[in-house]
């Protein structure tokens, strides 16, 4: 019997938004800034303002596809090594989480984490979460931490700091030619 959660039925959102929030961010990271650029900064907060209701929503259930793909992704690369994905990402996803005190709400680390784990096992983030209500507003910052923190693992394991971002570009592009 299929479960409700699974990710056939979840709706994909604006990945592209999504993909180029968070490989803003990965730049930041990489170029070694001590916080965001300002500059990027108001930007960013320019472009989320701008966004009404329904954009917004979009906007989540993008981030969530990406954390389901990024999930996918690690979830065969870890198998082709004999490997649980669950057991090589989850404990330095979450010991990172921890480590992000001025941006995420210790009480929201479980809701990341039980994202993960149900992209893991093949059912969509959004759809596993909505099952607890709406989303907060804290979730939101931890979300996007979600996403960035898949995205750079998978940069680390690929010794490539844009390959989480091809795989999905390569991936859209894909999906719009078929």
């Amino acid at each position: 019997m299929p479960s409700p959660c699974d990710s056939r039925y979840a709706p994909a959102g604006n990945v592209g938004a999504a993909l180029m929030l968070i490989d803003s961010r990965l730049k930041t990271v990489y170029d070694g800034k001590a916080g965001t650029d300002p500059e990027q900064q108001q930007l960013m907060d320019q472009f989320t303002a701008s966004l009404g209701p329904e954009e917004a929503n979009d906007l989540v259930d993008g981030a969530c596809t990406l954390i389901y793909m990024f999930m996918q992704w690690l979830r065969m690369a870890y198998e082709d090594h004999d490997r649980d994905v669950i057991e090589y990402v989850v404990p330095s996803f979450v010991a990172s989480m921890r480590m992000m005190t001025k941006s995420i709400r210790p009480e929201v680390i479980p809701t990341m984490t039980g994202l993960i784990v149900a992209a893991a096992t093949g059912l969509s983030p959004n759809l596993w979460r909505k099952q607890y209500g709406d989303w907060t507003g804290d979730e939101m910052n931890a979300l996007e931490a979600t996403a960035l923190l898949l995205a750079e693992h998978i940069n680390r394991l690929t010794d490539d700091h844009d390959f989480a971002t091809r795989l999905i570009a390569e991936a859209l592009s894909s999906a719009h030619r078929d």
